[in-house]
């Protein structure tokens, strides 16, 4: 998918709406462990529900690998009930020698026909070049994130310039707006104003809105830019939002609460 294919389904659904599909077996309704293949049937479900309101859709790997064989079918069958004007990203947070780095591209981008995927740019250029290869595929690497141990290492100044900067700075160099795009927890939604003065153009993918306790509002303010240029995710409030029988319905409204947000942002932005 394009950048521009992107902006077109935003502003189709007014929404920037990213669902993680982080489907776990000891938190989905217990009446979906009696079916083949759980894991499947409650994706199925929530995409279902909310593929109206969401222009794309995050697997995070984990959840599926550690499962095995099983686990590689699963993604693959959910992957295949995406509607196509879904952006999709692959959350494994891959990175490594170039060599390997390729053929992680290959597995994501080939085999299962990823949008995109998450790396760590921990080991620099020659780790991420391989991803940047495949045309219309965009990477999507850690800056900035929103767990506790972001500060271990994000913030140490480098030069007068905080680490993730630097990052953000030299990464892109690598590539540009069209293929590369950022992970920026929503938590430090205070520090995207300086982002923005570094990747104005570049889209941002945004966690940490709702149940880590970033702001909808915030991040538009400092983040959002003529294109968008917003992904924000949301993984635990929306597909967990019920663990009864009507788990759907309750995953719908919660994206409609979303959707409705970021449509009054969009509008705010004068981008609709």
């Amino acid at each position: 998918m394009t950048k521009a294919e992107l902006f077109q389904e935003i502003i189709k659904k007014e929404s920037f709406l990213c669902v993680g599909l982080d489907a776990d077996l000891t938190k989905i309704p217990s009446h979906l462990l009696e079916l083949e293949d759980p894991i499947f049937e409650f994706n199925k479900a929530i995409i279902e529900a909310t593929s109206d309101l969401a222009v794309a859709y995050k697997p995070n790997i984990a959840f599926y690998e550690c499962l095995g064989e099983k686990g590689w079918i699963s993604l693959r069958k959910t992957l295949e009930i995406i509607p196509e004007n879904c952006f999709t990203i692959a959350d494994a947070k891959r990175g490594d020698i170039g060599n390997t780095s390729r053929y992680y591209a290959k597995t994501f981008f080939e085999q299962y026909e990823f949008d995109s995927i998450t790396i760590a740019p921990y080991m620099g250029s020659d780790s991420v070049k391989p991803f940047l290869e495949f045309k219309d595929k965009w990477s999507i690497l850690l800056a900035l994130t929103s767990n506790e141990g972001a500060k271990d290492f994000q913030f140490i100044s480098e030069k007068g310039e905080a680490v993730y900067k630097t990052v953000l700075r030299k990464s892109s160099e690598w590539g540009n707006s069209e293929n590369m795009m950022y992970v920026v927890g929503a938590t430090k939604a205070e520090s995207l104003k300086e982002i923005r003065e570094i990747i104005p153009n570049h889209f941002l993918l945004v966690p940490g809105v709702g149940a880590q306790g970033g702001s909808m509002e915030e991040v538009a303010k400092y983040g959002m830019n003529s294109s968008c240029g917003l992904l924000v995710n949301s993984s635990r409030g929306i597909i967990y939002a019920d663990s009864g029988l009507d788990f759907a319905e309750a995953a719908r409204l919660s994206a409609q609460k979303l959707q409705s947000s970021m449509s009054n942002e969009l509008k705010k932005a004068s981008i609709i």
